[in-house]
């Protein structure tokens, strides 16, 4: 997402601090990542990036 905000910062990534630190957690802390966690994560926000991929897929 970094990535994609230095090539155009005009991109709107809604929960991007989530999103990142979503990834950095699961990443760097996986020891102490529960599956409960991850599960309460998913269907909230999984629709949300989905949505935010197709926007930036229809824009190419």
């Amino acid at each position: 997402m970094n990535r994609i905000l230095k090539a155009n910062n005009e991109i709107e990534i809604f929960y991007f601090g989530n999103k990142v630190d979503a990834r950095n957690r699961i990443i760097h802390g996986y020891d102490s990542v529960s599956d409960v966690l991850i599960w309460s994560i998913v269907p909230k926000f999984l629709p949300i990036l989905k949505l935010d991929a197709e926007k930036l897929v229809g824009e190419n």
